[in-house]
């Protein structure tokens, strides 16, 4: 009586589609709250993004500094580019340098001076000041004997900044030089760079 049959099943229309509608039925309250709740979780998102881009950054550097170590001139600094600089890499790796004692002897330094003994400590101290007057004069030789070479092998080039290129190298001990030493000690250079 009250109740539909089965045969009275009415068919839905289609939506009428309004000049200057949106073309879309409204959202229900589930669907919108749905929707916000995605749109709040888009700074975590971002957060990753810049995971992945630091990530990328830090696998890019990794590659920059193989290919450093490898001595790939194209990834090279500006500053490490160029014929000249290469000799003065090679001329400063070939040659034995007073600094690559320091640590050893700045260890037995320190061993001597807190052994509690004043004639060790003063011991340690001399040794400590003698190996830093070697070092010092060290690198006033290779300063006169490097520029030397440059004025033979590029006597058009310019010289400035050369001999702080040459004393901050050689003050670097060696297996921490970058871009890494191509000759071995006691090596003949190339008589060209070009």
């Amino acid at each position: 009586m009250f109740g539909r049959s089965k045969s009275d099943t009415t068919t839905e229309a289609p939506p009428v589609v309004k000049p200057g509608g949106k073309g879309r039925p409204t959202p229900t309250r589930k669907e919108a709250e749905a929707a916000a709740r995605a749109r709040a979780k888009v700074p975590r998102t971002r957060r990753e993004q810049a995971q992945a881009q630091r990530a990328a950054r830090v696998e890019s550097s990794q590659k920059v500094r193989k290919a450093m170590k490898e001595g790939d001139e194209r990834y090279f600094l500006a500053r490490d580019r160029g014929p000249v600089r290469s000799f003065i890499r090679d001329f400063v790796d070939v040659r034995f340098s007073f600094i690559e004692l320091m640590i050893p002897l700045l260890i037995i330094t320190m061993i001597l001076t807190y052994s509690g003994n004043a004639t060790l400590a003063g011991i340690g101290n001399t040794i400590l000041f003698g190996t830093l007057l070697l070092v010092v004069l060290d690198m006033v030789f290779l300063r006169f004997k490097m520029r030397r070479e440059l004025k033979r092998r590029f006597p058009d080039t310019a010289l400035k900044g050369t001999t702080y290129y040459a004393l901050t190298r050689a003050l670097q001990m060696k297996f921490m030089r970058l871009p890494k030493a191509k000759v071995k000690l006691g090596q003949s250079l190339p008589e060209h760079y070009r």
